[in-house]
């Protein structure tokens, strides 16, 4: 696999593409909304940027509310980030709900279409790098979905193409589908962390198999690889907001013996438990890069720290994998 050094990040080649992405991302799903501290937001993506990490990863819903994550992040690239654009790889997606009605949702090309440029009209750009199916679609045909895709390219508003969450056999077919548009898949998104290593059966080895790239959501699960809910759910952190469906405090409950026993590992080998988890992920040469969801430059920060280290030693792996 080629990489290419930038300050202190390593970036890593996508697929067989001409495309090379920093180790570690920036998503912007819940840090970026109506809620966030429009200074801290823009001292992130500066600092970003300083630390190499120039991609930076939307969807259509990411806020909250919808859409607000991509308001936010257009206001500051044309303020302050405008001339640094071509340095910027900038992604987004649709395909989960953003309006009532019958094509508010899912994967129909009426729906891909739509969303894509109320995305560009709300981060005030002309073409996003990456324009991503978000999920698949059950009712939908795979063919029009694929279709909506290789019109994004075609058309200019979007120079690649993703997949995210699409089962090993469905993502088979999307990429081959893709490969005969001459509009070949860039990357797959999906969720992979020291807790959820299901995608580790299947996903991975199809992944490979199809030679795109591959970049997982979620790689601190929530925060609970952070150590921080280990003395228990505190009123303001994400596990403590009743109304996700993600995270909460029976998910925290069923975990934390399994985070606690992470956290020994971690301390043994004298690193940060965040640390642990993102540079157990990079070990795989498989993954082009791990997207983070930090809200302060701090976490920023820390985060970025796990690119371009030594790969853990073997035996922190073997007690990572020798746990129940």
């Amino acid at each position: 696999m080629g990489a290419i050094f930038m300050a202190d990040m390593q970036y890593r080649r996508c697929g067989k593409s001409g495309i090379l992405l920093p180790e570690i991302s920036l998503g912007l799903w819940h840090n970026f909304g109506d809620g966030a501290d429009m200074s801290v937001c823009r001292n992130m993506i500066a600092r970003a940027m300083e630390l190499g990490i120039c991609h930076f990863d939307l969807a259509d819903n990411y806020g909250p509310p919808p859409g607000s994550a991509e308001t936010c992040f257009g206001r500051l690239l044309k303020s302050d980030f405008a001339a640094l654009r071509d340095e910027m790889f900038i992604s987004t997606k649709a395909g989960h709900l953003m309006w009532p009605g019958p094509y508010g949702d899912w994967g129909s090309r009426k729906h891909l279409l739509a969303g894509l440029d109320q995305s560009l009209r709300r981060m005030q750009l002309d073409y996003v790098d990456v324009f991503y199916s978000h999920r698949p679609d059950p009712h939908t045909p795979l063919e029009e979905t694929i279709g909506a895709l290789v019109h994004a390219v075609r058309s200019g508003k979007a120079l690649y193409v993703g997949l995210s969450k699409y089962p090993p056999a469905l993502f088979n077919r999307a990429c081959e589908m893709l490969r005969e548009e001459k509009v070949p898949c860039l990357l797959h998104q999906f969720r992979y962390n020291l807790l959820d290593r299901n995608c580790e059966k299947a996903v991975l080895p199809e992944v490979e198999e199809q030679q795109t790239g591959a970049i997982v959501f979620s790689p601190l699960a929530q925060g609970m690889l952070t150590g921080k809910y280990l003395n228990g759910v505190t009123e303001g952190t994400r596990a403590a907001d009743t109304s996700s469906v993600f995270l909460d405090a029976d998910k925290v409950a069923a975990d934390n013996a399994r985070v606690a026993a992470l956290q020994q590992i971690a301390v043994q080998a004298g690193m940060p438990l965040t640390q642990l988890a993102l540079r157990w992920l990079l070990r795989r040469e498989e993954l082009t890069s791990v997207l983070i969801g930090a809200r302060t430059v701090a976490q920023l920060e820390q985060c970025a720290a796990a690119a371009g280290q030594a790969p853990l030693p073997q035996d922190v792996l073997d007690a990572i994998d020798a746990l129940p």
